[in-house]
């Protein structure tokens, strides 16, 4: 290879322009660091999360520990938690475990595995019951999505055969939800209902539940019954939609847009009605058991007296001619039945049926409807537009229309009206 082949490319590159040589000696320096970086990040340990949800103060801590075990981490900028490589993962936990670290970690029934001692007390073991109890619910609320962390409070009565009104327990919960995020009405009570599940004679109604800033989020007694209405209210007003909008929906299309008004009033009934009736068909009957009983009594015969004759063998009996009856004796013919009687008891099954029938509150009890249909335009002789009445016909139509559009029901009491009258034009807005 001549020394010409070897300065024929930076002869090339001498005489492209000045933009040009910038533009390749600066994709190539890329090329290099680039090359350089992938180098490198292969060379990096595959990081994994040493723990997921820490507080800040666990952070500092477990950051500090780790600087004097020499391990190398970083902190993850979109979660906040510390990775360290994946390999040394347990390792690494169960040296910070040794260390109590992270101290805010909730300790649950492990509690109970340690060695408390003979001289232990009641009240000591009570205690630590319901703490690993608070631990354990604490644990499992956090692992809800948009709770970053939670603590869970119990105030259990004591037990005592000495007192009869037993005050009721309660449960207080604080959770620490992720920023930008809201707990939805199904997680509340969700959260409610797990805690009063958890400890024996907890009812729902007393749990509360707060977050970090210290706002309630279970409804207080005193509004159940405003929530209450405001939900029946809110259902009623849904139904009045739903037929209104029915009624616009089929008679838009025939009169035209914005020539039908309608409003619907809704009755709905919120009772809750509990019926069982026990009904007797006397006319099906079947034969459960029968018993049948037959007496018959007999007088006994005239005995002979006591004697020679009395005490003879009967004689020799003979044969009897073909189709000869022989004659009855004397004592035969004294003990004839005098008297016969039968019973017969007979027990019989009545067809019945139970019926057991719960009405749920939300039924529609009557419907009321009104409907106003604008005039018909129309043109005069005189080509000038005018507004012409619907005929009867039409209006009987239109009726006919909205009850069927709104499940019309005579027994039920509801009623339909449809009214024929002009629309006032809208007033024009001076500029």
């Amino acid at each position: 290879m001549n020394a010409q082949t070897l300065t024929a490319p930076l002869d090339g590159f001498s005489k492209l322009p000045l933009p040009k040589q910038i533009g390749l000696l600066a994709g190539i320096a890329i090329s290099i660091a680039l090359g350089i970086w992938v180098a490198l990040w292969a060379q990096q340990p595959e990081m994994a999360p040493l723990y997921t949800r820490m507080s800040d103060r666990d952070v500092a801590e477990v950051a500090a520990q780790l600087d004097s075990m020499g391990v190398k981490y970083r902190l993850d900028p979109a979660t906040g938690a510390v990775l360290v490589p994946k390999k040394e993962l347990y390792r690494i936990r169960l040296k910070l475990a040794s260390q109590g670290l992270p101290k805010s970690t909730n300790p649950g029934f492990e509690l109970l595995e340690k060695d408390q001692g003979l001289g232990t007390s009641r009240l000591k073991e009570l205690a630590i019951h319901q703490r690993a109890l608070e631990g354990e619910l604490a644990r499992t609320i956090s692992s809800i999505t948009s709770i970053e962390s939670a603590r869970v409070h119990l105030a259990l009565p004591k037990d005592s055969v000495f007192v009869r009104k037993r005050s009721k327990p309660s449960a207080s919960v604080l959770v620490n939800l992720y920023a930008g995020r809201m707990l939805t009405e199904d997680q509340l009570a969700g959260i409610v209902n797990l805690v009063a599940s958890s400890v024996p004679g907890l009812e729902p109604e007393q749990v509360s539940v707060v977050d970090q800033r210290g706002r309630l989020l279970t409804p207080q007694r005193d509004d159940s019954q405003t929530r209450l209405g405001d939900k029946r209210l809110e259902l009623q007003q849904r139904l009045e939609r739903e037929y209104r909008q029915r009624i616009l929906d089929i008679l838009t299309p025939l009169l035209g847009k914005d020539r039908v008004r309608a409003q619907v009033v809704a009755d709905v009934d919120y009772t809750v009605v509990e019926e069982t009736a026990e009904i007797y068909d006397p006319q099906k009957q079947a034969l459960r058991s029968e018993q049948v009983a037959e007496d018959e009594r007999r007088e006994p015969g005239v005995e002979g007296v006591p004697g020679a004759l009395t005490n003879q063998p009967p004689a020799a009996g003979r044969a009897l001619p073909p189709g000869q009856q022989a004659p009855q004796t004397e004592a035969e013919a004294v003990n004839q039945p005098v008297s016969r009687s039968s019973r017969a008891t007979r027990n019989y099954e009545i067809d019945r049926t139970i019926r057991h029938v719960r009405q749920v509150p939300g039924t529609l009890r009557r419907l009321s409807v009104a409907v106003v249909v604008d005039y018909r335009q129309a043109v005069d002789e005189e080509g000038k537009p005018v507004q012409q009445p619907l005929s009867q016909e039409e209006l009987d139509r239109i009726n006919t229309l909205v009850r069927e559009a709104v499940g019309f029901d005579a027994r039920r009491g509801d009623t339909v009206n449809v009214v024929n009258a002009p629309f006032q034009p809208p007033e024009k807005v001076e500029p």
